[in-house]
């Protein structure tokens, strides 16, 4: 429980079907250790969507026993794309695909109904802030890393000094949506993956939920006829991949080793361009078993090229607590936005 005392930050990480909230003491202690999920609404619309967070908010204070008026500011990620400021993407995203999230603030509109500061990341970059201060500790801020988290989508997020890389536009760091080398990626008459942003080959094509459903069974069914999944439709079918590839099954193992390829590839890449300390790999992979989630960093790294000189210095590692990490590194955000000078 929260000391009666003491301000915190609120997190609040939202997704395509839950939110999760987190609350953290202004001196560093978080008061919530597991999941606070609730629905988000997201499918609902704007409207609805900005009433669930403002549930999870009351919701995780509740849980705490932390009272309003002990709240400082609020942390705030979702999917991106989306600006700096929280403005999601005038082209959609994978969670937010109705026309009317387009160009939508939904930082601004959290912010007017709780009548709080509120800070703003992608889902991608507060899991990899958490990453980076999990793992770094009190050497965050002199380290740099990447971080790449596969889910229904593929976030990402760069940390250089212990602070997100935002970019211009608020959109570094989108590693998703980084076109890929897909000779010597794709399999004999395998289609060039396409994804729902419109690209083709970018990272998210190939190692996501999505990609998997959209692009990647369709084309290893062909490989091994009558595989049992051949009888479930394909949404259904891409969700039952971990369990079969945690037992060792051949096409689930196919798909998971191109998956892995990719995101040596893309790590390859952002060797090339940020040389990072760490490179850390989130996702439904954190939970599997841990013979396939060694299996699957194993691969990710004996496909990253790395120089000598990188090779050195370079560690690879999993994204810790998958589910509470978004909420965490937002809040942590939060935290240091409240606290910066000026405040």
């Amino acid at each position: 429980m929260g000391s009666a005392a003491t301000p915190v930050v609120v997190g609040l990480d939202n997704g395509g079907t839950s939110n999760n909230a987190t609350v953290l003491t202004v001196d560093g202690r978080f008061l919530v250790d597991g999941l606070l999920e609730s629905p988000s609404e997201v499918q609902a619309g704007p409207q609805a969507a900005i009433e669930a967070l403002a549930g999870a908010f009351a919701g995780a204070l509740a849980s705490a026993g932390v009272a309003r008026d002990l709240v400082r500011a609020v942390g705030l990620d979702t999917p991106g794309p989306a600006s700096a400021v929280g403005v999601i993407s005038s082209r959609g995203s994978t969670n937010f695909s109705q026309p009317q999230w387009r160009g939508y603030d939904v930082r601004g509109a959290l912010e007017r109904r709780l009548g709080l500061p509120v800070v703003y990341l992608n889902d991608g970059n507060a899991a990899a802030l958490y990453a980076h201060h999990s793992y770094f500790g009190a050497d965050a801020a002199r380290r740099s890393s990447a971080s790449v988290v596969v889910g229904t989508g593929l976030g990402g997020g760069l940390v250089d000094g212990g602070r997100v890389i935002a970019g211009a536009a608020g959109m570094a760091g989108e590693l998703g949506h980084v076109p890929l080398p897909l000779t010597g990626l794709l399999g004999p008459g395998q289609p060039d993956p396409v994804c729902g942003c419109g690209f083709v080959g970018d990272a998210e094509s190939v190692a996501s939920l999505t990609g998997i459903a959209r692009n990647l069974l369709p084309y290893w069914l062909t490989r091994f006829p009558g595989h049992p999944l051949t009888a479930q439709p394909l949404a259904r079918a891409a969700k039952l991949v971990r369990g079969l590839g945690e037992r060792g099954d051949p096409l689930a193992r196919e798909i998971f080793t191109q998956q892995a390829k990719a995101i040596g590839r893309l790590f390859t890449l952002v060797a090339n361009l940020a040389d990072p300390h760490a490179y850390f790999v989130g996702g439904g992979v954190v939970e599997a078993a841990p013979e396939f989630r060694d299996w699957f960093l194993a691969t990710v790294r004996e496909h990253t090229v790395l120089r000598k000189e990188q090779a050195a210095v370079a560690t690879f590692a999993l994204v810790p607590e998958r589910d509470m990490a978004g909420a965490r590194g937002v809040a942590l955000a939060a935290l240091r936005g409240w606290s910066a000078p000026g405040r």
